[in-house]
């Protein structure tokens, strides 16, 4: 197995594009194996570049508002939806290796969804599992 981390900057954005990222260190075949090591941002799989980015922000905003109702209190308002995330946005992803390219689908695009505006700098453990 060979993993490498990657330093993921989130600064201003909520949902991230890693998909060139990821795909400049994955070789050979297997399974890519990809892990947030943050306990308030997460993974997923969704077109980009059509609206998608924005409509997933506006989802994450209307199911976890930012608001003092959280009995995870500390930081600024609304940070308690911030540790809920990932429970509904995981934090891992696997994702087919072919011929060291990544089997996504036509529109498919790996990102970061990351609310919390407190921590701007993420880790992105990448392992690949295979040949």
């Amino acid at each position: 197995m060979r993993s490498e981390r990657l330093t993921i900057d989130t600064a201003g954005l909520r949902v991230v594009d890693v998909t060139g990222r990821i795909a400049d260190v994955v070789a050979g075949d297997g399974l890519v194996h990809l892990f947030l090591m943050h306990a308030t941002a997460g993974l997923a799989l969704i077109e980009t570049g059509a609206g998608s980015e924005e409509d997933l922000e506006r989802a994450v905003e209307r199911l976890f508002p930012r608001d003092d109702s959280y009995r995870h209190a500390h930081g600024s308002p609304g940070h308690g939806a911030d540790h809920i995330l990932p429970a509904f946005v995981s934090p891992s992803l696997v994702v087919p290796v072919r011929g060291g390219v990544l089997e996504l689908g036509t529109w498919q695009r790996i990102v970061v969804v990351d609310p919390n505006r407190q921590n701007d700098r993420r880790t992105l453990l990448v392992s690949l599992i295979g040949s």
